[in-house]
């Protein structure tokens, strides 16, 4: 099952590789990452996604804690979320096939940013299973190159997690009191 993890750092050199080779280590597969400055400028918050079980999720969550850099670790996986990826999609577009790639890309929500003489270039925001399939109907077209940013997740609701408050007042390293410490 995938987890959503999100993680907020201290926006400093080496975080990154860090956490990025603590998965390497115990051999999880990333299957997506992103990193982006959160309302603190000295705090970034990493959106992980990683295929793994409720055991594997929490040895993940306690090895993520131990990093120096992390702040705080939430699993969002089974809380109600906002979760979205971008892509760019160039798609081949002859002059006669042009309006069908407009319309699909119209029913999909997408809206071109780029026309050149033989192809467009789409750009797309909304959940993967969206993504996923404006991408199969273009496939006959011929997509030509594509590239997604990979998830961002943010929990639903007016209330906010206080994560980077907390995270200021936490220690480094401290872990929540749910965290299973076996690993």
């Amino acid at each position: 099952m995938l987890n959503t993890f999100m993680v907020y750092v201290e926006n400093k050199p080496g975080v990154l590789t860090r956490v990025a080779s603590l998965f390497r280590r115990r051999a999880f597969n990333i299957d997506s990452l992103t990193v982006g400055r959160t309302e603190k400028p000295e705090v970034s918050r990493m959106t992980i996604t990683v295929d793994a079980d409720r055991d594997q999720a929490r040895r993940i969550e306690a090895n993520l804690y131990k990093l120096v850099n992390v702040l705080l670790v939430e699993n969002i996986t089974n809380q109600p979320a906002i979760v979205r990826d971008l892509a760019l999609i160039r798609v081949a577009a002859t002059h006669d096939a042009r309006s069908h790639v407009l319309e699909l890309a119209s029913v999909f929500r997408g809206r071109v940013v780029d026309v050149s003489p033989e192809s467009l270039t789409i750009e797309i925001t909304g959940a993967e299973d969206k993504i996923d399939g404006l991408i199969e109907v273009l496939r006959p077209y011929g997509v030509l190159e594509m590239v997604r940013t990979g998830i961002v997740a943010m929990r639903r609701g007016s209330k906010t997690n206080g994560a980077v408050s907390a995270a200021e007042s936490t220690a480094p390293g401290a872990a929540s009191d749910d965290v299973s410490y076996s690993v």
